[in-house]
C-alpha cells in the first residue's frame, strides 16, 4: 500500500462525508469544512486504510471509518485550540476554527463533527456496531486524556509526572491511532486476532509519536537519551505487532519507521 492513492480516498470521502451535514446555516459548515479539510498529515485514516490491507481487505472496506476518525480528530482539535483549554490562536499555518469564526461557532462545529463522526462509521461495510463502539471509545479517552492534562496545570504551568504523562500518552494521543487500526481490521472483516494484534500496533505507534514529539519539542518529561530510547522501543514493539498479521503490512512499517527520522 502507498500513501498517495489511499491520502486520494482519504480526501474524497471527507468531503462527501461533510456534505452529510446539510446546506444550513453556512457558518457552522463553513467552520466543519475549514476545520477538516484545512489540510493535516491524515495519519489516523491512512492507518485505518492501512489496516484493512494488513488483515487481507481492501482499502475501500475501510474508507467510511478513516473518515470518521478524522472527523472526530478534528473535533479534538478545535476544541482543545479553545481559550478555555490551550488557547491556540494558529494551527497548520491559519487561524484556528475560534480565532477564525468565534469560540461559540467553534464549539458548535466540534460538537456537529463528533455526531457526523458517528454518522459516518456508521457506513461501513461490516462490524458497524464494534465499530462505533471503537470510535466512542477513542472520543471518551480523548477526552479523559485532555481532563487529566488539565488537572497537571497549576499557575499556568503543567507539572509533569511518570503517571500523569503515561495515561495522557495512552488516552489523549493513542487512543485515536487504536481506533483507526481496530476500526479499519473490523471494516475489513478481520479476526479477533488480528484486529488485536493490529490495536497492539497502534498503541504503541500512538506512544512512539508521542515521545517524538517530546525529543522534537524538548519539553518531554525524560532527558533527550530517555526520550529517544522509549520512541525506539514502542517503535520496535510497533512491528513486531505486525508480524502475524496476512495481508501487507508495508506501509504500516515505514509508518513507524518513519516517525524516528522526523524532523518536525
Amino acid at each position: 500500500m502507498t500513501a498517495e492513492p489511499h491520502r486520494d480516498l482519504v480526501e474524497a470521502t471527507l468531503t462527501e462525508a461533510l456534505a452529510l451535514a446539510g446546506e444550513r446555516p453556512a457558518a457552522l459548515l463553513e467552520a466543519m469544512r475549514y476545520a477538516v479539510l484545512g489540510g493535516g498529515k491524515r495519519i489516523r485514516p491512512l492507518v485505518c486504510l492501512a489496516a484493512a490491507t494488513a488483515v487481507g481487505g481492501a482499502a475501500e472496506d475501510a474508507r467510511w471509518p478513516a473518515a470518521a476518525i478524522e472527523i472526530l480528530h478534528n473535533y479534538t482539535l478545535i476544541h482543545d485550540d479553545l481559550p478555555a483549554m490551550d488557547n491556540d490562536t494558529e494551527r497548520r499555518g491559519r487561524p484556528t476554527v475560534w480565532k477564525r469564526f468565534g469560540e461559540a461557532t467553534a464549539i458548535l462545529a466540534g460538537d456537529a463533527l463528533l455526531s457526523l463522526a458517528c454518522r459516518v462509521a456508521a457506513k461501513a461495510p461490516r462490524n458497524v456496531e464494534a465499530i462505533i463502539a471503537a470510535l466512542g471509545d477513542a472520543g471518551v479517552g480523548v477526552v479523559r486524556g485532555q481532563a487529566e492534562e488539565l488537572s497537571t496545570v497549576a499557575d499556568g504551568a503543567r507539572r509533569p509526572s511518570t503517571d500523569h504523562d503515561d495515561f495522557i500518552y495512552r488516552h489523549k494521543t493513542a487512543d485515536l491511532f487504536v481506533a483507526a487500526a481496530t476500526m479499519g481490521a473490523l471494516a475489513a472483516g478481520g479476526s479477533i486476532d488480528q484486529v488485536a494484534a493490529l490495536a497492539d500496533f497502534a498503541l504503541n505507534l500512538g506512544l512512539a509519536f508521542q515521545y517524538e514529539d517530546d525529543r522534537l519539542d524538548g519539553d518531554g518529561l525524560f532527558a533527550p537519551d530517555e526520550t529517544e530510547r522509549r520512541a525506539r522501543a514502542a517503535t520496535d514493539a510497533a512491528i513486531a505487532a505486525l508480524s502475524p498479521l496476512p495481508g501487507d503490512t508495508t506501509f504500516l512499517r515505514q509508518l513507524a519507521e518513519r516517525l524516528m527520522e522526523r524532523k518536525n
